[in-house]
């Protein structure tokens, strides 16, 4: 309610607009707060380990974080150690795209041929039931120690999430939206661009996101059972010398390929999404 005085005529507080530079500049001290306070955890974090290994739990079981920091500078700084990175991070490229190439190509044969897809989808829920892992001797026997097998393991566990994704996306696509295409004179690209596509990219995104650790899951997996490189090849090697330190260090170097991975994953998410006009527009909202 607006108060007159002798001079002028004043607004009350709850009608003047938040300024959008106040509200960036709030924004920003949010996130730099969370930052701070991630950091603060596995600083405590790094300390309790520091100071529980050896007289609460034993020192060999988990080591300290100097001697993991040790072992990963070594890891690092050898010759050996970037190789078998470098096996396993094309290992888990190679699986993932094959892996989304295979379920992309089932999602849409399955889920635009009905008939198809009611005789098959029993099946195929039938071999996406066997653990992924217990397959691994099979591709062993017919790709061999090489690096085949270890992507065709991560290519099997990536395909089936991508495959349900698109495959249910096709079918829970609004008929309504097509029948209105087709009436205005729409061909199917025209169904493609303006129905199938939007429905389908939040899903297919989301599968993007889960496959990427199941494909860095089969490949470690497929390197502890058979293998002569690659990280998970170290890190059987450090469990078998009883070597925390160096297993640590293997642990967060695939932790830093998980986090890259779904890093770029995201990226691609939110600018794809973009592209389609499906990203959330958020505007500051004034405040009281």
């Amino acid at each position: 309610m607006a108060t007159v005085t002798d001079k002028a005529v004043t607004k009350p507080d709850a009608d003047i607009p938040s300024s959008p530079v106040k509200s960036a500049r709030e924004r920003l001290q949010g996130t730099a707060s969370v930052i701070t306070l991630r950091v603060l955890v596995i600083v405590v974090a790094l300390i309790l380990w520091q100071v529980m290994s050896g007289p609460v739990v034993p020192e060999y079981a988990v080591s300290k974080p100097t001697e993991v920091y040790d072992a990963l500078i070594d890891m690092l700084g050898s010759a050996a150690g970037w190789t078998d990175i470098k096996v396993t991070a094309i290992e888990v490229l190679a699986g993932f795209g094959l892996g989304v190439a295979a379920g992309t190509v089932m999602g849409l044969v399955l889920g635009s041929f009905p008939l198809m897809g009611r005789v098959l989808e029993p099946l195929v829920a039938a071999i996406n039931g066997i653990p992924k892992i217990a397959l691994a001797p099979l591709f062993l026997l017919f790709f061999g120690i090489g690096s085949w097998s270890k992507i065709t393991i991560a290519m099997t566990g990536v395909a089936f999430v991508v495959f349900y994704n698109i495959y249910l996306g096709l079918r829970l696509r609004e008929r309504e939206l097509v029948e209105v295409v087709q009436v205005m004179g729409g061909r199917k690209h025209h169904v493609l661009g303006y129905v199938t596509i939007p429905t389908l990219a939040a899903p297919f995104f989301a599968a993007l996101k889960t496959g990427g650790p199941l494909a860095i899951l089969g490949v470690i997996g497929a390197e502890f059972i058979a293998s002569s490189e690659g990280v998970g090849h170290e890190l059987f090697t450090s469990a078998q010398n009883l070597d925390a330190a160096r297993e640590f260090a293997g642990l967060i170097v695939l932790v830093a390929m998980t986090l890259t991975l779904n890093g770029v994953l995201s990226a691609l998410d939110a600018y794809a999404l973009k592209r389609l006009g499906l990203a959330a527009r958020r505007r500051p909202q004034p405040k009281n």
